[in-house]
């Protein structure tokens, strides 16, 4: 039986906020938060940093070190690829994502997925309709994503889910999950000066302490100007990731 992992994909080059993953909040960096958000998953085997082989990635190889978690190191804009890579160094049979940009990625909605799939057999798990953004990626079958980088044309696989979504070949399934996580007006995710104002907020408040995403929603509904900080960058988000969509598929598959 295969493992069970918790994979974080990160790089350091980013362009609308330079350097975000080295980003400091109390004197960690932003990634040290998804890290130790990753590793309270209590379903999971293993925690997987995943990132590039660029020199400039060396730094997020040390740091996973640092924190007792595996790295893999792969291609820098073919995500599929890296999360292969990645699955078959350390025996994976199902993981669940963690974006290197969500600082409150949730530790109870990873272990739901992992339960899902495990009643369900899903390929692809996505998060429920309005769930809060930044707070849940995707739980992905190895074998399904084998199959994608099979039938895939590009490279430039960023925004991946479409290749399970849109190809009828997976069985694809919403994470089943309170609603109270159903919050489409809160944006937890680290792209943009606003969201950093955000998280600087939410983690000086907590001041380092243990904290959900429970916490997280209660405090932001006591002060609902907190939202607004970064509220209006949902949309620029929506957009940019509908413009780099793309399905490219081989010739034949």
């Amino acid at each position: 039986m295969g493992k069970k992992a918790v994979f974080i994909t990160v790089r350091t080059s980013s362009t609308r906020l330079p350097n975000k993953a080295l980003l400091e909040i109390l004197g960690k960096p932003t990634i040290q938060y998804v890290i130790d958000r990753a590793k309270a998953s209590a379903e999971k085997d293993i925690v997987v940093l995943c990132t590039t082989t660029n020199k400039a990635d060396d730094v997020l190889e040390k740091i996973a070190g640092r924190n007792g978690i595996l790295c893999f190191r792969g291609s820098e804009n073919d995500k599929l690829e890296r999360w292969k890579g990645a699955a078959k160094k350390f025996g994976v049979d199902f993981f669940v994502t963690a974006d290197g940009d969500d600082l409150l990625c949730e530790p109870e909605l990873m272990d739901l997925a992992f339960r899902q799939h495990s009643m369900t057999g899903a390929d692809f798990i996505e998060g429920g309709e309005g769930i809060v953004c930044g707070s849940f990626t995707y739980g992905i079958k190895v074998s399904a994503l084998e199959k994608v980088c099979g039938i895939k044309g590009t490279s430039d696989t960023e925004m991946m889910w479409t290749y399970f979504k849109d190809t009828g070949l997976f069985k694809t399934e919403k994470l089943e999950c309170d609603k109270l996580f159903s919050r489409p007006e809160i944006r937890l995710t680290l792209d943009y000066e606003e969201d950093f104002m955000l998280f600087k907020e939410i983690f000086g408040h907590f001041d380092g302490k243990g904290f959900s995403l429970r916490d997280v929603i209660g405090y932001l509904d006591k002060n609902p100007g907190l939202v607004k900080i970064n509220q209006f960058r949902l949309r620029d988000w929506a957009d940019n990731q509908k413009k780099k969509t793309k399905l490219v598929l081989k010739k034949g598959a």
